[in-house]
Order: structure tokens, then C-alpha cells, then sequence
């Protein structure tokens, strides 16, 4: 693996175990209810039909963004690990005088291993979905990346 996507990937571990923790740590609306399996798979659906209405997206250009979205669940997953609850898994960090290095160390680790192990396929997922689209959709695509925390929901 180049070392540039190597430290891309733990500086985005980093990033996503720091910034979960944090999120987790209060809720707020709709994210008190959590992200059990059942409603991820129901945002999932939601996303994907969202995506597919705004970009008129054919058949074979869906199934490409489901089999991204796949991907994206799987990941989600193997980020967890057996995590239950990332919540408690932080307060066990903190419940002692001192932080506990090493047991951050083992999370970070497995979130390392995870996001190398799934990355690739998110990445060739991503790339076979946009690769599919034509100019105007794809020309949609960068406008939304574009609007920054803006997203497909039309928040913000």
C-alpha cells in the first residue's frame, strides 16, 4: 500500500474514532434512537432512494449505488467490531486516574485493520458507481460534494 493512502486511511480512523466518541457522548433529535442494524438499513434504503430520485439514476446506475451502500454498511460494521456501544467504550478509557493508552491503542488498531480491509472495496465501489454516471450527474456529484456538510438531505 502507497504510504500516502496508508496515512490517509489512520489519519480518517483517527478522525472517525475521535469525532464518533465524541458524537457519541450526547445526543441530540433524531440520533437518540441509535444506529441499531435495523436503522441503518433503513437510512441505507432511504439514501439510496434520496441519491437515486435527485440524480434520475437508471437501473444499472442504482444497483451500482446499492452495491456502494453495501459496502458503506459492511464497513460500518467492521468499524464497530464488537463494539456494542462506543460510549462505553470511551468512559472505560477514562474511568480510571489515567487514561488508558494502550486499551485506546487496541481500538485504534482494530479500526486501523478494519478501514485497510474494507477501503479498497468502498473505493472500487465509489469509483464503478461514478464511473457509471454521465456528465450532468456527474457534474451534480461535485456540486454536492462542493456545498460542504450541505449533503443530499438538503440540510444546512
Amino acid at each position: 500500500m502507497k504510504p500516502w493512502i496508508k496515512r490517509s486511511l489512520i489519519a480518517l480512523t483517527s478522525a472517525t474514532v475521535v469525532i464518533g466518541g465524541l458524537t457519541a457522548c450526547g445526543s441530540r433529535g433524531d440520533h437518540a434512537r441509535g444506529w441499531s442494524d435495523e436503522r441503518v438499513t433503513e437510512m441505507r434504503g432511504k439514501a439510496v432512494e434520496k441519491i437515486s430520485d435527485k440524480l434520475e439514476l437508471n437501473a444499472g446506475q442504482k444497483a451500482k449505488l446499492e452495491a456502494l451502500a453495501d459496502e458503506m454498511v459492511a464497513s460500518r460494521k467492521a468499524m464497530r467490531g464488537e463494539s456494542v456501544d462506543v460510549r462505553t467504550d470511551l468512559q472505560a478509557l477514562i474511568a480510571a486516574d489515567k487514561f488508558d493508552r494502550s486499551k485506546a491503542q487496541q481500538m485504534l488498531d482494530q479500526k486501523t485493520r478494519a478501514l485497510q480491509g474494507s477501503g479498497p472495496k468502498i473505493l472500487a465501489a465509489f469509483g464503478d458507481f461514478y464511473d457509471s454516471l454521465n456528465p450532468e450527474q456527474q457534474k451534480q456529484v461535485r456540486e454536492k460534494l462542493e456545498r460542504r456538510g450541505h449533503g443530499w438531505w438538503g440540510r444546512g
